[in-house]
């Protein structure tokens, strides 16, 4: 894959074609060939590309077959405003097909001890070939593309564990998180900066709901307030906080060993989205705004996480129910 820099407006280039009616194997081939270069559709007989080395040969040379074949094709450089450069730009977006992906790994975690041993691999190949099709037709990749690829890493290294080694870690990427074992956190002090929001709050409600429902919460003012004695979650030097594409919400699932709770998962995909980006999530700007609407009527910090505990376990309800 050809990415397109970021940072400059790119030159576009369009193929204008009109195919002969009577060869159907053509048509067929061509719009095969144009789907597989990742072309978007101006309308029909008009597609579009952002400029680069494999873009400026391909499509004179589809251009020559197309009239050969009887039919006319044109070729054009388009240099157009910024404006028209961020909307072309939208019809490059890959972030449905990630997201689909993105399920397909989720039910291939969540169900990995129940597949067949001789069958994980030929599975785990098949997402990564999945994901690499997407890859190389997404020219202005971003966020969600990186969050596929650290959930297909972590899957790649869980059916590796499960098949040939002992799962006492998971990794992501070259980061690697340690399984610890939830007996040594119960009735535990956990703390994080005040004014709490999606990740902070989310992480909160899933320490208390399945890693320690005995826990204490503490808002500090600043990171270095946090007292020895306290678990620290969501900032700098904290025992929980992002590691590697990881918000602290997922680095707490992954920690202690929740990774094959369906609807951990997809609320943990929620949770990435509002606090980093990346895969579009539907429900995301109704709990922003429900969340919104909570952080307004509650007086302090505990009565905010008090009602983020009841939104949240209504999600993770609903994301349990989702097949």
């Amino acid at each position: 894959m050809s990415s397109v820099n970021k940072n400059t407006s790119p030159v576009w280039l369009m193929l204008i074609i009109s195919l002969p009616t009577q060869n159907a194997t053509l048509r067929m081939r061509i719009w095969r060939t144009l789907k597989g270069m990742g072309c978007a559709a101006l309308r029909d007989g008009a597609y579009l590309l952002p400029e680069n080395t494999e873009h400026k040969g391909a499509f004179p040379n589809l251009a020559v077959e197309i009239i050969k074949a009887g039919g006319n094709a044109h070729v054009l450089t388009v240099d157009c405003r910024d404006r028209q450069s961020e909307d072309f730009k939208t019809l490059f977006d890959r972030s449905a097909e990630y997201a689909s992906l993105k399920d397909g790994i989720v039910k291939f975690r969540t169900s990995l001890k129940d597949i067949e041993h001789a069958a994980v691999g030929r599975l785990i190949k098949g997402l990564r070939r999945d994901f690499n099709a997407i890859a190389k037709v997404d020219f202005f990749p971003g966020e969600a593309k990186i969050q596929a690829e650290v959930a297909l890493t972590d899957a790649e290294v869980e059916a590796a564990a499960l098949v040939v080694i002992t799962p006492d870690e998971q990794h992501i990427g070259r980061v690697a998180i340690t399984q610890l074992d939830p007996a040594a956190y119960q009735g535990r002090l956990w703390a994080t900066r005040r004014n709490p929001w999606i990740d902070r709050l989310a992480s909160a409600w899933l320490i208390q709901r399945f890693i320690d429902s005995d826990a204490k919460f503490l808002w500090l003012e600043k990171p270095e307030d946090c007292p020895d004695n306290a678990v620290g979650f969501d900032f700098g030097g904290a025992a929980f906080s992002h590691v590697g594409n990881h918000v602290t919400f997922e680095t707490l699932m992954l920690s202690f060993g929740l990774g094959s709770d369906t609807g951990l998962m997809r609320l943990a995909g929620l949770v990435h989205f509002l606090d980093v980006g990346g895969i579009p999530v539907k429900e995301a700007s109704g709990l922003e705004t429900i969340l919104s609407g909570a952080k307004r009527k509650c007086a302090d910090d505990d009565s905010l996480l008090a009602e983020a505990m009841i939104t949240f376990d209504y999600l993770y309800a609903a994301y349990q129910e989702i097949k």
